[in-house]
């Protein structure tokens, strides 16, 4: 480990070898990390990042197994309702189509935007990005992926919606009789694997190797 990073004097060193704390601002020399190695600011403590191993595999298939489970997590039941003798069934999509329905069309598109499309475009965007990476083609398109999925990361609320059919469960849990659908478990494994996504495919590992000669050293 790391835990500090050099801090002689850095003015006249490429802008490239320089790296800023995010916490204190303090201006450093990029420390050179093997694997399982992390970077830790000298003055603050904050960690700087870490260089983990096999990147962009580990990535790649943790990017897969989400867009397996993106269809099911939303378009299969996640609840089923008996109320009066009557039996509903609820996925992701039918609470957008029942919104729109309702009149509340506003709400209806917020949803389909933060629980549905851009979580989609995210992971879409992470794949094709992996791609150009491990094919070491398109370096200039994976370049313009990750800047869109940056701007889309605060963007998909997955873990809000999972809330909302919580606190739903419970409500109703007195007044009907309820059981949870394969599509609630595709929904939290799918929340589980972003997250999952977000730890593993670290940035500055993703940056560097978009942007050097050869895309294999990130492998």
């Amino acid at each position: 480990m790391a835990d500090s990073a050099a801090t002689q004097d850095v003015s006249t060193l490429p802008l490239e070898e320089l790296i800023a704390c995010h916490e204190c601002d303090l201006l450093m020399r990029r420390p050179q990390l093997a694997d399982g190695e992390r970077a830790v600011c000298p003055r603050c403590g904050y960690e700087l990042y870490s260089q983990r191993t096999q990147v962009v595999r580990r990535s790649l298939a943790l990017v897969l197994a989400a867009l397996m489970l993106y269809i099911p997590a939303n378009f299969l039941p996640i609840i089923r309702l008996n109320l009066l003798g009557q039996t509903s069934e609820d996925t992701v999509w039918s609470g957008v189509v029942n919104l729109y329905q309702s009149g509340m069309q506003s709400v209806a598109v917020v949803v389909f935007l933060c629980s549905m499309a851009v979580p989609l475009l995210k992971l879409l965007c992470q794949f094709l990005v992996l791609l150009s990476i491990a094919w070491n083609i398109g370096r200039g398109y994976g370049l313009l992926f990750y800047r869109i999925y940056h701007h889309l990361r605060d963007w998909g609320m997955l873990e809000v919606y999972l809330m909302g059919i919580l606190v739903s469960i419970v409500k109703l849990a007195d007044i009907a009789d309820l059981s949870l659908g394969v599509g609630l478990a595709c929904f939290v494994g799918l929340l589980l694997v972003q997250v999952w996504l977000e730890v593993t495919m670290t940035p500055h590992q993703i940056w560097q190797a978009l942007s050097r000669e050869d895309a294999h050293e990130g492998n």
